[in-house]
């Protein structure tokens, strides 16, 4: 959309970028349909090592799945958000014990991000 447009119509530039996300999001979760989990959060919750190993496959792969299999509804969301948190990443998609994280990366591998590489 042109700038002047954009200008004189402040609410179809919000829609038509809110419109973009929507489609990022929408190819990020098609891209993560083929995936498996990478990270499983047990029943001992959360420790320093699955922050860790997190924090290396979003580094490496950018868009990852996990598996959260603690209790119920509520302190399964809860580790999901602390972990979205405590690693700076974005959550895509929440579907059951699986949740979908984002985490751009400057200098990611090709060969083992799931954005860069074909699948």
């Amino acid at each position: 959309m042109p700038a002047r447009i954009a200008s004189l119509h402040p609410q179809i530039a919000a829609n038509e970028s809110h419109t973009l996300e929507n489609r990022l999001l929408k190819q990020y979760r098609a891209i993560a349909h083929k995936l498996h989990p990478i990270v499983t959060v047990g029943g001992q919750g959360l420790t320093s090592g699955i922050e860790t190993e997190l924090d290396r496959a979003l580094t490496d792969h950018e868009l990852v799945k996990i598996k959260v299999s603690v209790g119920d509804r509520e302190a399964r969301d809860a580790v999901i958000e602390q972990l979205v948190t405590s690693c700076g990443a974005e959550l895509v998609q929440k579907i059951g014990h699986t949740a979908t994280l984002l985490r751009h990366s400057q200098n990611a591998d090709p060969r083992k991000s799931n954005l860069q590489r074909p699948l």
